[in-house]
């Protein structure tokens, strides 16, 4: 289970970070995605400890709480464009959350012993 999650998302990861070529601040996303990646690929080469991937979760959940924008006016998925900030800020701290996410679960999975002798 740890092998697939971890390709699975360590794949998303990287078109995370492709698709930010055209941001504003591609500087700060492309890293931000990149690091996942990184850390979803060592944890499916099983260099990645549980607390590290823990702490990775922590660190996203930090950074997604202080993306938070003031006024939350949605995500706006229908539309390409951006109707103001606080929309492109919900994004921004939703891309967060999910890395948050994606972290704990592997943190879990790769905490729970092997079934293999």
């Amino acid at each position: 289970m740890r092998k697939i999650l971890s390709i699975v998302f360590g794949l998303l990861f990287v078109l995370f970070a492709a698709f930010q070529y055209n941001d504003p601040d591609p500087e700060i996303w492309v890293p931000i995605y990149g690091f996942a990646a990184v850390a979803c690929f060592m944890a499916y080469a099983g260099m990645a400890r549980w607390w590290f991937l823990a702490a990775m979760s922590l660190i996203y959940v930090v950074a997604a709480i202080y993306q938070w924008p003031p006024a939350f006016e949605g995500f706006m998925f229908s539309e390409a464009g951006m109707r103001s900030m606080n929309i492109e800020m919900a994004r921004e701290a939703g891309g967060l959350a999910i890395c948050a996410a994606v972290m704990m679960v592997l943190a879990v999975v790769s905490r729970q012993p092997s079934a293999r002798p």
